[in-house]
């Protein structure tokens, strides 16, 4: 389902609005939402050079756990077994440039993709490292492993900033993530994920869901069976005398919240917003592509999505129901090589590949950028149980379409693809190139409450890959 996650504004007799409305029957079905603020655009800046505004919109593909960068896009063919790992590579369509066996697909699409090698955080914690990949701050301190949101980490994440800077399009929101939320064992949410002291106005709205489903749908986004079109109406009508009363209470904050009612119920009403999740109108052909998986699916999704006018989707793949705590998702500490070649290469491969040729059919690669990320990468030496660990300290990502020099790799690894010789990237570089691909400069300002300014990233493009 989607969350809007914010914060409750009280009332005066120490009652939320939120609880209010939900004692009056209005909240079942999305008119009681207190925590959510009218989103403000931001005019983008003059062209700062290559690249610049390429993009209309984003797709970032986030592989929780930390996908190995020796088996992906970092091979060391040449090392001893214990650092090569059990896999070969191959030759990409991209001259001398060669990865992982295990990503064939992938490969044939090179010339569409750039290759970062060095990106860098020093930080072994999944939390910590993935809240400064997620939003370009570092996190205070490193290396800090279950960390919580809030204060002092609780920097927009990039796909807020993206909400907050170009706004909502329609009734669907500017950014969206799916189809999970990130969380380390016990369920222990990750910060950076959130807008979190820009405000509750630009949070990436979350769609719980698993759109490979038999029965996928999006509760909110369709009237329950049993309020019918009139009974809506009548509700609409009892909320506005509810509005009434509040307004003699806080005018300010009530006029936010009735807007965001409003879109709500715009929300459900919308055809095109019901087309959007409509993945059965995809071919078998298509879906069958991407692959049919939760992963692969949620791919396809994002792409109906950004085709619908949301400015970024972020596509976690968290973990599966067969994953266990010693190696869920990609952080394979154990069975690394089992791990790869079964439950996570062959889905990656097949939904990435498709996502790319699927844009590119469609005319849309040109004017969308691909992130693909993780938190970091594993370590060099595989361990006892057949696993790599965490590894911070150089780790491999790869960015795609609008605004980027497909064939392209920036940066190297020493010869165990431990640390980096050359072309560190760290997040804000990243975050920055992000920001300008879509038309955004780094030092674009953000305000906090207290009207102080901060620039939506302390990083620089990286000009080599534009």
């Amino acid at each position: 389902m989607i969350s809007f996650r914010g914060r409750q504004t009280t009332l005066c007799d120490g009652i939320s609005r939120r609880e209010w409305m939900r004692l009056g029957g209005l909240g079942a079905f999305g008119l009681g939402l207190p925590d959510l603020m009218k989103a403000r655009g931001n005019e983008a800046p003059a062209n700062k050079g290559a690249g610049f505004g390429r993009a209309k919109n984003c797709i970032v593909l986030f592989m929780l756990g930390g996908p190995p960068q020796h088996e992906t896009w970092d091979p060391k063919p040449n090392s001893p077994s214990e650092i090569r790992g059990d896999f070969g590579t191959i030759a990409s369509a991209t001259p001398g440039l060669h990865v992982g066996e295990l990503m064939p697909r992938t490969a044939s699409l090179t010339n569409d993709i750039a290759v970062l090698r060095a990106m860098a955080t020093d930080d072994n914690a999944h939390s910590s490292s993935g809240y400064w990949m997620l939003t370009g701050y570092p996190h205070s301190p490193k290396n800090k492993e279950n960390a919580l949101p809030g204060f002092p980490n609780d920097w927009p994440s990039m796909a807020a900033v993206v909400r907050h800077l170009k706004g909502d399009q329609g009734s669907l929101p500017g950014s969206v993530r799916l189809p999970e939320e990130i969380w380390n064992t016990g369920h222990i949410v990750w910060p950076g994920q959130d807008a979190g002291w820009l405000g509750a106005h630009a949070d990436p709205w979350m769609v719980s869901c698993d759109p490979n489903d038999k029965d996928f749908h999006i509760p909110d986004i369709a009237l329950p069976t049993h309020i019918s079109p009139d009974r809506l109406g009548q509700r609409r009508e009892l909320q506005k005398l509810m509005n009434r009363h509040f307004d003699r209470l806080d005018d300010a904050n009530l006029d936010r919240w009735s807007t965001w009612q409003t879109k709500a119920v715009d929300l459900m009403r919308d055809q095109s917003t019901q087309q959007a999740f409509n993945i059965d109108s995809e071919s078998d052909e298509v879906r069958d592509r991407y692959g049919r998986n939760r992963f692969g699916q949620s791919v396809l999704l994002s792409r109906r999505l950004i085709e619908s006018g949301v400015s970024l989707v972020q596509v976690n793949w968290t973990r599966w129901e067969s994953d266990e705590n010693v190696a869920p998702a990609w952080d394979t500490h154990a069975k690394n090589s089992e791990r790869l070649k079964h439950s996570l290469m062959p889905p990656m491969d097949q939904a990435y590949s498709a996502l790319l040729e699927d844009l590119k059919h469609r005319g849309l690669l040109e004017e969308t950028l691909v992130v693909w990320m993780g938190e970091f990468g594993r370590s060099p030496k595989i361990n006892a149980k057949g696993g790599r660990d965490h590894w911070g300290h150089v780790f491999s990502a790869a960015l795609a379409g609008g605004g980027v020099q497909g064939g392209a790799v920036y940066g190297q690894s020493d010869q165990q693809g431990g640390y980096p010789l050359d072309g560190r990237v760290e997040p804000q570089d990243l975050t920055a190139t992000v920001f300008h691909c879509l038309g955004f400069d780094p030092e674009t300002e953000l305000r906090d409450r207290l009207n102080r300014p901060f620039p939506i990233s302390k990083g620089h493009p990286i000009r080599s890959i534009l």
